[in-house]
């Protein structure tokens, strides 16, 4: 698909989909994954392909069939509710979410120091970000740039509606890591997703058995500025509710330099969020490649902490 395309395929979902009565838009985006999960291409296979490390050798063709199923429709529910979220009200949005230890989350608020929520592509991401903002939690992030840049504006202007400041991750006045510094040293929250490297400067982890690469961002920046650290991650329970599970505190090691605190507590991220996903494997979105054996060789030269 040209950029131009996806821009109008986007801009018509935000347009049509937004209007739509609830269950008959939830059907067709149902139909969509249920076409896309037969039709079998690229990115269905690849979501098999990482799901088949999720479920492990002992799963069955017929299980991993399932699930990828499922996680197409878990997946298109996604757009489906970002496409919806803009004409519905924050008491509903805040009512629709669930929090488990919401408590940790609270506790960092409180505590001033600044904190960052660290998630996997599980879930409704967004709707947690409007959730979080809607009870009175501000919150920075982070957007990869889009192509035509009139998409990644569109994302921008639907993601701030939400009440999230967001910083482009390429092409702003500042490096990112310094914004995203100063917040935190202000007191400030952040919302990263934390389990796919864009930088080509990520941190091998061991993750489902095998080496996966994901960002040093998150860790980094804790590690910097003595913010909290918090695994955060979601599923959907039903058809209409998502559920948020903030995760312990993840704390600086006393022993080895930075780039070796770093790894370790990026590594812990990574055990957190695969104790989610083997809960939940058919809500994690992760249609791209993220194993090292499954890389493009020139982004593998190094796993250097370099933030």
């Amino acid at each position: 698909m040209n950029a131009r395309l996806q821009d109008a395929v986007y801009a018509a979902g935000w347009r049509v989909v937004r209007g739509l009565p609830e269950p008959i838009a939830r059907r067709q985006f149902d139909a969509i994954a249920d076409a896309a999960w037969m039709r079998h291409g690229r990115s269905v296979q690849r979501l098999e392909s990482n799901l088949r490390r999720v479920l492990g050798p002992r799963a069955s063709a017929r299980e991993l069939h399932r699930t990828t199923h499922l996680g197409m429709r878990s997946y298109l529910r996604y757009w489906c509710e970002v496409f919806q979220m803009p004409r519905m009200r924050t008491e509903d949005l805040v009512a629709r979410m669930e929090c488990e230890d919401e408590w940790r989350l609270r506790d960092a608020v409180k505590a001033g120091r600044g904190m960052i929520l660290a998630l996997p592509h599980t879930g409704n991401w967004d709707h947690a970000g409007a959730w979080l903002a809607g009870t009175g939690v501000p919150f920075t992030t982070v957007a990869e740039r889009l192509e035509p840049a009139s998409l990644f504006d569109r994302f921008v202007a639907f993601r701030e509606s939400l009440g999230m400041e967001v910083i482009p991750l390429t092409g702003g006045e500042r490096a990112p890591y310094d914004v995203l510094a100063d917040r935190l040293r202000a007191g400030g929250t952040l919302c990263l997703l934390s389990d796919r490297d864009l930088t080509a400067t990520g941190v091998d982890v061991e993750f489902f058995d095998a080496t996966a690469r994901m960002p040093a961002g998150p860790a980094a920046l804790a590690h910097d500025t003595g913010a909290a650290l918090l695994p955060t991650t979601l599923h959907f329970p039903d058809r209409h509710r998502s559920s948020t599970r903030i995760h312990p505190q993840i704390e600086v090691p006393t022993d080895g330099d930075r780039a070796a605190k770093i790894r370790r507590m990026t590594q812990q991220l990574a055990d957190a969020f695969a104790v989610a996903i083997a809960e939940h494997p058919q809500d994690w979105h992760m249609l791209q490649r993220i194993w090292v054996d499954d890389l493009d060789p020139d982004r593998l030269s190094s796993s250097a902490v370099t933030v």
